[in-house]
């Protein structure tokens, strides 16, 4: 698990096999039954996240930016605070950068939400990219060549200016697990991998890596970066405060404890 902090906080982890439901999703894109999933050991969690269904697991980078966009101003050149359409374009430019400091040609796609990976052949010009076989399972697939692939998944929750939930981007992520569902709900195009797209495994490090230094880079901010909760969190004095007196008579409360 990763930590890297400024003013705000993104978070990089890796999940166990998960499914989640956002608030616009239907159940009938989960595709396998309650006994297929728990063969699989893939847990199914409902949030509160914009979008549909969508699948987490090992070899896959989560990102959650804890942001207050109040902090932000817009690009428009109006000095207004940052709106969240221009958040989510924004993680997109993030992903977007990433992938290609992998090789990996990227974009989006008008009327969708994440970042799609190019086909290989686009307006003439090749994309090079590994040309490795099927393997067992976690070894990358051949690469794609055909349509745009969703290479990295964005669903997130705005209130009073702060964000949570984020984004998924599929690096070594055994894609046999989209088979559980209907990515995102949409049935027409397919998934991909950093893996499936290059022909070989990266370190989730080396991509967490630089995902960090395109935040920095997009949203003009520092990056530093912390390995664990403790040092996020800072040092705790272990000393038990009261709140004021007057607080306490407003609220009609007795006398409590704030830990």
């Amino acid at each position: 698990m990763f930590f890297f902090c400024w003013n705000d906080v993104l978070l990089l982890l890796e999940h166990t096999p998960v499914i989640t439901l956002g608030r616009n999703a239907k159940a009938a894109n989960v595709l396998a039954s309650t006994e297929q999933l728990a063969k699989r050991g893939v847990e199914v969690f409902e949030c509160d996240r914009g979008g549909d269904v969508t699948f987490h697991g090992p070899g896959q980078l989560v990102g959650y930016p804890i942001f207050d966009l109040r902090g932000f101003v817009s690009g428009d050149g109006k000095g207004r605070t940052l709106g969240a359409v221009e958040f989510v374009r924004r993680l997109e430019e993030v992903l977007i950068r990433t992938c290609a400091d992998f090789g990996i040609a990227t974009k989006r796609v008008p009327g969708l939400t994440g970042v799609w990976a190019s086909p290989t052949n686009l307006g003439g010009s090749t994309r090079h990219v590994g040309t490795a076989t099927p393997g067992g399972p976690g070894e990358p697939e051949a690469p794609s060549h055909g349509e745009s692939a969703k290479i990295a998944a964005i669903g997130v929750h705005i209130s009073r200016g702060v964000t949570s939930h984020g984004f998924a981007l599929n690096v070594n992520t055994d894609l046999d697990y989209f088979n559980l569902i209907i990515p995102c709900g949409i049935n027409s195009k397919p998934v991909t991998s950093v893996a499936k797209e290059l022909g070989n495994a990266l370190s989730l490090e080396e991509v967490a890596n630089s995902v960090s230094r395109n935040f920095g880079t997009v949203f003009n901010s520092q990056i530093l970066w912390l390995e664990t909760l403790d040092a996020l969190l800072g040092p705790s004095v272990g000393i038990p405060m009261k709140p004021p007196t007057e607080l306490r008579k407003l609220s009609k409360e007795e006398d409590t404890f704030w830990a």
